[in-house]
């Protein structure tokens, strides 16, 4: 496979564990980017569609999703939905993302479906002069399993974002995504990395939690990330209202959190990309 394109920066927020906050973390980091100047897109891959629901794109407009990108009957731009935040577009899931495996197992290219659509994507924006929706993040909210739109998520991305539940167990399953996302980079992608691990549903009032934060940062030193994102009333109604966070309630801890954190990202995409320069 040719080289991944510099530009967007692709990331796979993942975790085969169920309610850790993959999506909300998507769909909040994505707010939060693009409030402070970057364009992005989220790529719903979880057939639960949740994403794309708290991003406020109803079930019934979705007539072109990411099912039809990944089984080749449709180009990425045309399953692109803006969202009420400025900046900030959806590639939408429904249901029929359960039926991609079978419909793309027998295929030679199946782990590399959406990275081929991202990379036509970027060849149609340089090629039109940037009539195209043109994008510096992407981001991939994977379903909780390590399946193959998993797969594909993760050969189309340059790095992993893994949020991680402060609970007990939080770092069961980690070692399992972590060997298979070394699998990928000797595969399929070998640019893959680990962004970092950052820590979600955090309870100050909870010992436990205190205690998971160290240990799991006793465990995977600088891969976590120094921004906690906390347990918060507010960002867990935002969905029920088609909004992330940061539009339904911008100065609650969570809102809050998830724009320190879309800083640290950027930080750090600049210390990687320094390094690899």
């Amino acid at each position: 496979m040719n080289r991944l394109p510099h530009s967007p920066r692709v990331l796979s927020l993942a975790n085969q564990k169920g309610g850790v906050g993959k999506t909300t973390t998507a769909i909040n980091l994505g707010t939060a980017l693009a409030a402070i100047g970057e364009e992005v897109l989220i790529i719903d891959l979880d057939p639960q569609g949740n994403a794309s629901t708290g991003l406020g794109i109803d079930r019934k407009s979705r007539k072109v999703s990411t099912y039809d990108v990944l089984i080749g009957e449709a180009e990425l731009r045309e399953c692109l939905v803006p969202t009420a935040v400025p900046r900030l577009t959806v590639a939408p899931s429904t249901l029929d993302n359960l039926g991609v495996e079978l419909e793309i197992a027998g295929s030679g290219d199946r782990a590399y479906r959406l990275r081929k659509a991202i990379a036509r994507h970027v060849e149609a924006v340089e090629s039109t002069g940037g009539r195209e929706k043109s994008f510096t993040y992407v981001l991939i909210d994977c379903p909780p399993s390590l399946n193959l739109l998993t797969i594909n998520a993760l050969s189309a991305s340059h790095s992993i974002l893994v949020p991680l539940q402060c609970e007990f167990f939080a770092l069961e399953g980690l070692s399992q995504l972590l060997s298979t996302v070394e699998q990928v980079k000797r595969s399929l992608n070998p640019e893959l990395g680990i962004h970092g691990i950052v820590l979600t549903m955090y309870d100050g009032r909870n010992n436990l939690s205190a205690q998971v934060v160290q240990d799991v940062r006793a465990n995977m030193g600088d891969a976590v990330y120094e921004t906690i994102i906390p347990r918060n009333v507010r960002v867990s109604e935002a969905p029920s209202y088609g909004k992330p966070a940061l539009l339904y309630d911008l100065k609650c801890t969570g809102s809050q959190a998830y724009l320190k954190l879309a800083s640290e990202i950027i930080q750090r995409e600049r210390r990687f990309r320094a390094v690899a320069a």
